[in-house]
């Protein structure tokens, strides 16, 4: 936050003059990969991973396959692209739901309903993410892992405040429980794939999760 009042006591004039400018074609460069990467999204998350090919990508954007390779390298790069943007805007919702809470439980269960709410729609790609994580190659599974990362984060910052706050005792062990949590969060979306799960029995189904997950971890003060 202190971060962020000292950029906005800046002189707009000094902001506009650091940021570098795009000339005409970076710009269109710049949205044409957004065109691709809006086109790719809306596929994924119909179809899933596998049925999804560049030559219906680049239709969905209005442009010809090259187009599409001359941005990327092909299709497992265009999939990494979308995951890793959607999970930086993922992040900020889940952040922004845990803030509106105050304990410990509220603020995991908040952040994590928001996440079912924000990609139930997209229950295809939730599946492909799922199953590529099984097969992509090590350099693809460290760049996920650090693109997981603002989602992931947002558990584990709510299992370290509960420590400092003395919801939770002292020595639970946070890395534990903020992997115990986010492990059963995602295995609900098996439910909601094969047994048609909707938004309330996952959200019920996550907050007992959740209940048998923290009672060990509970201050008994």
């Amino acid at each position: 936050m202190r971060d962020i009042a000292q950029t906005s006591a800046l002189d707009p004039s000094e902001t506009e003059a650091e940021a570098p400018r795009l000339n005409r074609r970076q710009a269109a460069k710049v949205r044409t990969r957004q065109k691709v990467l809006d086109a790719a999204r809306a596929l994924f998350a119909e179809r899933g991973y596998e049925a999804a090919t560049i030559r219906d990508i680049a239709k969905g954007a209005g442009m010809s396959t090259g187009a599409v390779f001359a941005n990327f390298q092909d299709k497992a790069e265009l999939f990494e692209a979308v995951l890793t943007e959607d999970l930086a805007r993922l992040g900020e919702t889940l952040r922004a739901a845990a803030a509106s809470e105050s304990a410990v439980r509220g603020r995991v269960i908040a952040a994590l309903t928001a996440a079912y709410h924000g990609t139930l729609e997209q229950l295809p790609l939730v599946q492909a993410v799922v199953a590529r994580s099984w097969f992509q190659p090590v350099a693809a599974e460290m760049r996920m892992r650090e693109a997981i990362k603002p989602v992931t984060a947002v558990v584990c910052e709510a299992i370290q405040t509960g420590v400092r706050e003395g919801e939770l005792r002292q020595d639970a062990d946070v890395r534990l429980i903020s992997d115990l949590i986010y492990a059963a969060f995602l295995s609900n979306y098996r439910r909601a794939a094969y047994d048609g799960w909707n938004m309330e029995q996952l959200d019920a189904q996550l907050q007992k999760q959740v209940d048998v997950i923290l009672a060990g971890a509970l201050s008994r003060q």
